[in-house]
């Protein structure tokens, strides 16, 4: 696992960066077309992972829920490592009011470091990253723009903000910061809200909820059930305002992002390209939020005029894992939400205009995803052919559906759905044995772990083993991968967008570690560029507002982009 990373920067007077196709882009990039291979690596990874996810009488809505992951490179070494968050036992009963403790190192969240002969370390004590309570989801940033990546680990009872002292490591700073937030806590976002060149953190809540004994099912032997999350009443997100000094500020309700929800996924992108990030909530089981950035320091929420806050039938469904991403090619990003089974994966395309349209039935989504239930969702280009495809976790929330809806399954394999330039064909079963393992897929994170052009994987699933999955995609595509370095912008450029173009069209890329379900993946961009061995021009918009062009870039390389000073 060799990287074979270059360096190169040029800068240009920047052109015209944003150029529109029809909707799938008026050049099809040529490239080999193949299903995925994907295999299952992480025993000889040196990874022993164990969620905990106690299964009690009471039926406590908590332990439907998983845990996230996390892949980024924490001692800079240019190799990805992977953070695990892990839940903690439960009593049955548990009394009101209890906060769950990790009460030992089976129950820890764990830090593995990933050597040069590409097998994994636990250094999870060393790095001090053990964790406190129910642990839940993970977002990367680098809050002080110090160069090394910090984290935030949310959990039901009280979060935790760990910086990366640059050395191993990690220093608990929540108190400090004032990020602790309160309540049950899901997924986080580190994301520049006000283009101050600082990472501000927006943590989702799930419900008003605690550990009541609530009867729920039916009133039989054996006919307890989890209650649905209707039973619950919603809750505002948490936004923290870096204020540059190592402590934040609590502003949602100023800023306005703070309608209650009930938020498992979060994503980010410039939806309208005004040069502002904005900010996708997927709720459970009610509308969805789209929140519109107004450039002013202010959001509005506008899911159901920009027609993503429910389906094409005008009802709710269970958003849970999300991502934002331009899926056809057009220079605006699209955006897929996945849920539980007979509701459809949810797959909006934006029309350019401040809207969306819902394609999940022209695009063959609908057929594919009715019977299944999903979880952390990633957009990738797998096979490198220059459109970016979709792969999801899956598994029920109900360990019990099977009883009820023998067609349904609360274990189910993972789904890989291949973009053919026109929609998405299911590629799973073509794709290696590890589609065909059921699991009760939860948290996923994607990045290039072994710097080989190709995007690998990382499940978490609900009180079993995570799994790393190696991408072993055989074609000859090239590929190219942005690493980009702020200076007036964020460190991280979080919230860049990026415009690759080759001799067979245009492919474009928003810097984020946010998306998918409580987890946190690669901020490197990843373009697949089928059988072009070269990129004629890279437009870089950075969220400073400042404009570069890098021109005849060689493919097959990491490459490095510094904002211009």
């Amino acid at each position: 696992m060799k990287s074979t990373t270059k360096i190169a920067l040029a800068i240009a007077p920047a052109l015209a960066i944003w150029s529109l196709a029809l909707a799938y882009g008026a050049d099809e990039p040529k490239a080999q077309t193949t299903a995925g291979k994907f295999t299952d690596i992480t025993a000889a990874s040196g990874v022993h992972f164990q969620g905990i996810a106690s299964h009690t009488s009471k039926k406590y809505l908590i332990e439907t829920m998983g845990s996230g992951v996390a892949l980024f490179d924490y001692d800079n070494d240019g190799r990805l490592d992977l953070f695990l968050v892990n839940g903690a036992p439960l009593a049955d009963p548990t009394p009101k009011g209890t906060i769950p403790q990790k009460d030992g190192p089976q129950c820890w969240n764990r830090l593995y470091h990933q050597k040069p002969d590409g097998t994994f370390e636990d250094v999870t004590e060393k790095a001090g990253l053990q964790g406190v309570g129910y642990g839940m989801g993970v977002a990367v940033g680098d809050f002080d723009n110090d160069g090394y990546e910090d984290l935030y680990v949310t959990a039901y009872g009280g979060n935790k903000l760990y910086h990366n002292n640059g050395n191993g490591t990690f220093t608990d700073v929540t108190d400090r910061a004032g990020v602790a937030g309160s309540g049950w806590s899901t997924s986080a976002a580190w994301v520049d809200l006000d283009n101050d060149g600082l990472l501000d953190l927006i943590v989702l809540r799930y419900m008003q909820w605690d550990f009541d004994d609530i009867y729920c099912g039916e009133h039989r032997e054996g006919g307890r059930a989890y209650c649905h999350p209707d039973t619950f009443q919603p809750i505002t997100p948490l936004v923290f305002h870096n204020d540059g000094n190592g402590h934040f500020t609590e502003v949602a309700e100023r800023i306005g992002i703070s309608k209650p929800g009930k938020g498992l996924g979060i994503s980010i992108a410039d939806y309208d390209r005004d040069g502002h990030v904005d900010v996708f909530v997927a709720n459970d089981s009610m509308a969805e939020f789209l929140y519109h950035n107004k450039g002013n320091g202010s959001f509005e929420e506008v899911g159901l005029s920009s027609q993503v806050a429910v389906d094409e039938d005008g009802q709710t469904y269970a958003g849970m894992g999300t991502d934002f991403a331009d899926y056809n090619n057009d220079g605006y990003p699209d955006l897929a939400v996945d849920n539980l089974a007979n509701q459809k994966y949810a797959l909006y395309r934006n029309n350019r205009d401040g809207s969306f349209t819902y394609v999940t039935q022209t695009l063959g989504l609908g057929r594919i995803t009715m019977l299944h239930s999903g979880w952390g969702l990633r957009f990738l280009d797998y096979d490198n052919d220059g459109w970016k495809d979709l792969l999801i976790t899956q598994g029920h929330d109900l360990d019990t559906i099977e009883k009820s809806f023998p067609q349904l399954h609360y274990r189910e394999p993972m789904l890989l759905m291949r973009n053919n330039g026109k929609g998405f064909e299911d590629v799973s079963a073509r794709s290696g044995s590890v589609f065909q393992q059921a699991w009760v897929g939860r948290g996923l994170a994607t990045g290039d772990i072994d710097n080989d052009g190709r995007v690998d994987a990382v499940v978490t699933t609900n009180g079993g083993a995570a799994y790393i999955l190696h991408n072993e995609t055989a074609n000859r595509n090239h590929w190219l991968e942005l690493s980009f370095v702020g200076h007036k912008s964020n460190r991280d450029g979080i919230g860049t967008v990026a415009k690759v173009v080759t001799a067979a069209g245009a492919q474009y890329g928003t810097v984020t570690t946010t998306s998918s379900y409580l987890s946190a993946s690669d901020k490197r961009l990843h373009f697949g560029l089928g059988e072009c061995s070269a990129v004629k021009e890279i437009d870089v918009q950075w969220p400073s507002g400042k404009l570069q062009t890098l021109r005849d870039i060689k493919a097959d390389q990491i490459l490095k982009v510094d904002e211009p000073q």
